[in-house]
């Protein structure tokens, strides 16, 4: 797709001043410059443009606000004067990929008094002799260069957090992800609710067959009263009885 269609479609019918994120990675530049991209985009403040074809950022338009540039991934071998002019206020450049082949190709980065960060993985200046010392002496503005500072730390994750948000922004990224942690969140609770559930379930089983055991022995216990009290009614029966045939013997001794 040809870039000038890739960013008509990217604006989905938003005015440019209103766009504050624009990635359009992997379509073609026709003849290797910008195309499509105007000073209209006043709000700009990232910029991605990997892997299209640009051999130069002449046409680049003037971008007061624009931060964070990424062109990776292309065949540009220098003519970054233009920058300093139109992007002033650039602090992250990613040239990783590109035909930066000598010191001087980045020379005119000394006027992006802001620029913190710049990457420069696969390109062939990164084979010189005591490369990062001298990017570093030359660009004394950078506090990292290809993911590490001066003392070999890597970026730390707050920073490296942020980029990824930045990227994340037009593209609903950060949402889906706050979307899955709430997922997450609400299936741990459900979880939680289920063990509650099964819990309490299991212990009014406990109370139930506790009270059943109790009607058990009470009914056994009722059992015994009635045994006894049956035996105590047969016993006097009995008695009643002896009581009986005595006298009916003695009447039969009275009579003789």
């Amino acid at each position: 797709m040809e870039m000038k269609k890739r960013i008509s479609l990217e604006l989905r019918n938003r005015n440019p001043a209103e766009v504050a994120e624009l990635v359009v990675d992997n379509c073609r530049s026709g003849d290797g410059e910008v195309e499509g991209l105007t000073e209209e985009y006043t709000e700009l403040e990232i910029l991605s443009m990997v892997n299209v074809g640009l051999s130069s950022l002449a046409k680049l338009p003037s971008l007061p606000k624009l931060r964070k540039l990424e062109v990776s991934d292309n065949t540009i071998t220098g003519g970054l004067d233009t920058l300093a002019e139109k992007c002033p206020n650039l602090t992250y450049l990613n040239l990783s990929g590109n035909k930066i082949k000598e010191l001087s190709s980045i020379e005119a980065l000394q006027n992006l008094k802001n620029l913190k960060s710049l990457d420069l993985y696969s390109c062939e200046i990164t084979s010189l002799d005591d490369y990062r010392e001298s990017v570093f002496e030359l660009l004394p503005q950078l506090t990292y260069l290809d993911g590490y500072d001066q003392e070999d730390n890597e970026v730390p994750d707050s920073e490296a957090d942020n980029d990824d948000d930045d990227e994340g922004g037009p593209h609903g990224d950060l949402d889906d992800d706050e979307d899955d942690e709430e997922d997450e969140d609400d299936e741990e609770g459900s979880d939680g609710d289920e063990d509650e559930v099964g819990l309490s379930y299991l212990m009014k089983e406990g109370i139930q067959d506790e009270e059943d055991d109790g009607d058990y022995v009470e009914e056994e216990e009722d059992d015994e009263e009635e045994e006894e009290d049956g035996d105590d009614d047969g016993a006097a029966v009995q008695g009643e009885k002896r009581k009986r045939d005595a006298e009916d013997d003695g009447e039969d001794d009275d009579d003789e």
